[in-house]
């Protein structure tokens, strides 16, 4: 049966149910009435992975086989992305969309059978789990060719407007720890859809990056009584020179001690937890600064960069009070056909190594005309 709930901006979502039993999500902002059934015939669902405890670092490993046999860089003709037309039959049945959400087909985490709980850590001997969570695409555009840089302002708006409503609805969830939304453009890092699209990961534990900042963030507290996050934004307010573009209610900056050729910060002047507490004005503010960043970050070298752009939000049920809001963007392309490639010291040891500084790179962003 559909749902049809009404969110802000204007933006009405529609969920229906797929052939396989998974749900569709429809964020429309003309009254469109969604439909089209699904006309694929009905599969199975591939079954939970396990979740395996690396005890030398005490980091959580989802084992999620069956992704191996996922779809790769389809021709434009066979792209499970685009909409429905003629004898294509896609993920998304109706013939025409603004954003859509859907549960990924080759989930590397999926819903838990029953009560959840992380196995006890107890070093090697700690017990299997299952790899509880979820997984959800989401599609930017109908638009195959088009990409995050060209979307206009109202549907940038309509897919922060899904980003919102996601993390509200997914921290709703149980066995739900942390929520990101992302997006990753580009062969380099490992795209195997073409199609404008991002996708959501919903934990039942903390990611190992989130599970650090959420430590440094709580020892930087009991020590000065600040926040860590909003003392990083004054100095980049203070500095200046790695803001490379601003609004009223957003700034856009390279951090101090960027790791990545092209490591770009957006977050809102105002702090919050996450994508839900952002206020009315800073979220129709966004699409202007988003879209000008990514303009920017393509005009450098006049191609298209590759990147992965990631929010950064506070866990669902603990350090809301700690941790900030922003998004994170970053480049592995240092020039015109070079990479920066993560060898030795970067994947095997952890230790960053850049060899230009955030200074640099901000003023090559800010030297690119609009």
């Amino acid at each position: 049966m559909d749902e049809i709930l009404e969110l802000t901006a204007g933006v009405v979502r529609t969920s229906r149910t797929m052939n396989d039993g998974r749900t569709i999500r429809y964020y429309d902002t003309a009254g469109q009435a969604r439909t089209a059934k699904d006309q694929r015939p009905e599969e199975d669902q591939p079954g939970i992975g396990e979740l395996r405890l690396d005890p030398l670092v005490n980091e959580w490993v989802a084992m999620a086989a069956h992704r191996q046999g996922r779809i790769f860089l389809p021709p434009k003709e066979l792209c499970p992305l685009c909409p429905t037309t003629g004898e294509l039959l896609t993920e998304i049945p109706e013939s025409d969309f603004e954003v859509v959400v859907f549960d990924n087909r080759s989930p590397s985490l999926r819903p838990p059978a029953g009560d959840f709980a992380l196995p006890d850590l107890v070093g090697a001997d700690t017990d299997e789990g299952v790899a509880a969570g979820k997984c959800e695409v989401i599609c930017f555009t109908a638009d195959h060719g088009g990409s995050f840089k060209v979307l206009s302002r109202q549907r940038v708006r309509t897919l922060l407007e899904a980003w919102r409503d996601r993390t509200a609805e997914l921290s709703a969830l149980p066995y739900i720890a942390h929520i990101a939304p992302f997006e990753n453009r580009g062969e380099e890092i490992g795209v195997t859809l073409a199609h404008p699209h991002g996708q959501i990961y919903a934990y039942s534990y903390l990611p190992p990056r989130v599970a650090k900042m959420l430590e440094v963030a709580r020892a930087h507290h009991q020590k000065t009584g600040h926040v860590l996050f909003d003392d990083v934004v004054a100095r980049e307010l203070r500095d200046q020179v790695r803001i490379i573009a601003r609004n009223e209610h957003w700034i856009a900056y390279t951090p101090y001690a960027s790791r990545y050729p092209f490591e770009i910060h957006v977050t809102p002047l105002v702090p919050v937890a996450d994508l839900t507490e952002l206020a009315p004005a800073a979220c129709d503010s966004f699409p202007a600064i988003a879209i000008e960043v990514m303009q920017r970050l393509d005009g450098v070298f006049g191609i298209d960069m590759a990147y992965i752009a990631a929010w950064h939000q506070a866990p669902v049920r603990e350090g809301r009070d700690l941790l900030r809001l922003h998004w994170q963007i970053t480049s592995v392309r240092r020039a015109p056909g070079k990479l920066k490639y993560l060898a030795g010291s970067e994947s095997a040891m952890g230790a960053f190594i850049m060899d230009m500084k955030p200074e640099q790179s901000a003023q090559q962003l800010k030297d690119v005309k609009i």
